[in-house]
């Protein structure tokens, strides 16, 4: 199971115990078994310190000696979750994944995602010996059991990867690389409906370095990467396997640490892959896992499996893991170049925003007017009604009703919704007739007002608008208020805090281009650490994150790894603190990747006990014109669930047939 990674070091946790030996150790654990109870703290110690190999010679020395099945006896004195990592060291790995797919498949329903993982991350060698392990352990034929328990283009991609003959010549065809990725557009985004036999082929037979250069091909002639490609041509189970693909093609070890994050996120643990991913990488690429794992989500694997575990459980796993990477202080060199790729993807990928309103065809405005009347006349009111036209009109469709109201019934529309509505329902509804500038500017405006502050609103909106956005957010908030956004920013927060959120209400951000020179000069402004006066560090943060182009702070962004050897909201996180760190992080965040950016706030608005209902109807109000289907799928990405399904599961009664009509079920 051993691995040599990058300049043939080794990258794996657990290596071979120095000085072993096997029969010596078979005596520890049949005394650690003996008796009532067992010294699990021995069994940990000694399995999670010793080789897949090794294992596998404590096993036969063990019958040797005893006449006994090491592993039966693992079983019978250990339970739960403990027992199923133990037991799983025990195996070799094509055993231990043939054993992983047959739980996988077996019983009723198929454990998609479990398939999914081990068939796109291993290699050809690695695929062959579990083929033939499934056969030697169960006496069954791997491929006739996928068959019979999967289907459709799911099924014949599957079928692909068990055949183990992905190319593994480094040497690349140009002239192959560029007709890939044409045959891939045309497959795609160039066809009516999707050419699913070209994706299966091309990322099912192609080597890892011809696919890689591919990806980069596709890039500059589609204009966007070829994930979004596959997640808009494809669904379903296909779709999460192609993206595995994809993702391990680029780099396994960074698949798994995402996969590891997203195990234990959140409410609940999913142990069974937390433990599949522990004992099949401990002797591949841990290491790289563990580096990778503390760049992306800025905690150590070891803090968060800690954290997130207990008992024996957690020992071990944290034997396996092998160390905590926050002791350390700082990133591993090899982990900031995976931030450098991090931001050069976000500099160079062209993302086509998408709404899910769209203008109505064949729209009539003195119709619907007509509808909306009717729904509020008499006793009672028409929700059904006044939601099915409300969300499925564009906000320019709804300001012409609005004007036909008038005309018609010489009445005020909104002030006739707010009489009928009440709570949630009606602050979506009356969200949504508002000009986009008018419902910001009227965010902002509670957000300042009465007792306290509302910072996170100020940050949210001021941070991700654009400077066309944000004049007519000042222009709406004049009108409204008779005052200026600056007086009352002014008036209602104070120091470093009002200068960032004056700098970003003038909507004075510049809108050139790159300036590589700049971005370098500007990158040490940012990491220059020897001044010890923080007024200085905070205003060389704001004149530059407040006032340069996206694609100018990507470059600074970039070039501040290359400088530190750590991502810039890690400095901001560590140097800042309160509202202004708050605040930087939202720009940076908003620069990486907007749409992931709201993402994470609906996740937060929804988690746990209780909904934060403002935000939950602040984001799907204010993005249902021009992101929200992006940000359905990078919320997708993150948390393994569809924004949708969320919202149905935390919110009732008009208020969700609302929300969810403006969010739009996944196709």
């Amino acid at each position: 199971m051993s691995s040599k990674g990058k300049a043939g070091r080794y990258r794996g946790s657990v290596k071979d115990f120095p000085n072993f030996d096997a029969n010596q150790d078979a005596e520890a654990l049949y005394n650690a078994m003996k008796g009532f109870g067992s010294d699990k703290d021995t069994i940990i110690d000694l399995l999670t310190s010793r080789s897949n190999k090794q294992r596998i010679e404590i096993c036969h020395a063990y019958k040797a000696l005893y006449g006994k099945d090491l592993i039966a006896d693992l079983k019978y004195e250990l339970t739960g979750k403990f027992e199923r990592l133990i037991v799983g060291l025990m195996r070799p790995l094509e055993y231990f994944d043939a054993k992983e797919i047959k739980d996988a498949l077996k019983g009723i329903g198929t454990d998609e995602k479990c398939l999914i993982e081990i068939l796109a991350s291993r290699t050809n060698q690695q695929i062959r010996a579990l083929v033939e392990a499934y056969k030697d352990a169960y006496e069954r034929n791997l491929e006739e059991d996928v068959i019979a328990d999967t289907a459709g283009h799911f099924k014949k991609m599957i079928i692909v990867l068990l055949q183990a003959t992905r190319e593994e010549d480094d040497v690349v065809s140009e002239e192959l690389v560029e007709q890939d990725a044409k045959d891939l557009l045309e497959a795609g985004e160039l066809k009516w409906g999707t050419d699913e036999a070209q994706f299966i082929y091309i990322l099912g037979n192609r080597s890892k370095q011809h696919l890689r250069l591919v990806f980069d091909e596709y890039l500059k002639i589609a204009g966007k990467p070829i994930e979004a490609s596959i997640r808009g041509e494809l669904s379903g189970d296909l779709e999460k396997l192609m993206l595995a693909v994809v993702k391990n093609v680029r780099s396994t070890s960074e698949y798994f640490a995402d996969r590891l994050f997203k195990a234990m996120k959140g409410l609940g643990t999913r142990d069974n892959t937390l433990i599949r991913i522990m004992v099949s990488r401990s002797e591949i690429d841990m290491l790289d896992i563990r580096e990778i794992f503390r760049t992306k989500y800025e905690k150590s694997l070891h803090h968060m499996i800690e954290s997130d575990t207990s008992g024996d459980y957690k020992k071990a796993l944290l034997k396996l893991c092998g160390g905590d990477d926050d002791a350390a202080g700082e990133f591993f060199p090899e982990a900031a170049q995976v931030a450098y790729q991090m931001w050069e993807l976000s500099a160079v990928a062209k993302v086509e925003l998408k709404g899910t309103i769209r203008p109505a065809a064949s729209f009539n405005a003195d119709g619907d007017a007509k509808v909306l009347r009717k729904a509020m006349k008499g006793f009672g009111t028409d929700e059904d009604a006044i939601i099915e036209v409300v969300t499925q009109r564009s906000n320019a469709q709804r300001q012409e009703i609005i004007q036909a109201y008038k005309s018609h019934y010489g009445r005020d529309l909104m002030a006739d919704l707010k009489s009928e509505l009440s709570g949630a329902l009606a602050k979506v509804i009356l969200g949504l007739m508002m000009t986009p500038a008018q419902y910001d500017a009227k965010q902002l405006k509670k957000a300042v007002e009465g007792a306290g502050t509302d910072e996170s609103v100020l940050i949210e909106i001021l941070a991700t608008r654009n400077n066309e956005e944000i004049q007519a957010i000042n222009e709406a908030y004049k009108e409204a208020y008779h005052t200026t956004l600056e007086d009352a920013l002014s008036s209602d927060t104070s120091g470093h805090f009002k200068r960032i959120l004056i700098s970003l209400a003038l909507g004075a951000r510049d809108e050139g281009g790159e300036d590589l020179a700049k971005a370098r000069a500007d990158a040490q402004k940012l990491a220059d650490v020897s001044s010890d006066d923080s007024t200085s560090l905070e205003t060389r943060f704001l004149s530059i994150l407040c006032s340069q182009s996206y694609p100018q702070l990507r470059r600074v962004f970039q070039e501040f790894v290359k400088m530190t050897n750590h991502d810039v909201a890690h400095a901001i996180r560590k140097r800042m603190s309160g509202d202004v760190k708050d605040a930087f992080l939202a720009i940076v965040m908003s620069v990486k990747n907007k749409q992931a950016f709201f993402a994470e706030k609906l996740y937060k608005s929804m988690k746990g006990a209780g909904t934060d209902d403002r935000t939950l109807i602040r984001i799907i109000v204010s993005r249902s014109e021009i992101d929200l289907l992006n940000i359905r799928r990078d919320f997708w990405d993150l948390y393994d669930k569809s924004l949708y399904h969320m919202i149905e599961k935390d919110t009732s009664g008009d208020y969700r047939k609302a929300l969810l009509a403006i969010c739009g079920e996944e196709e």
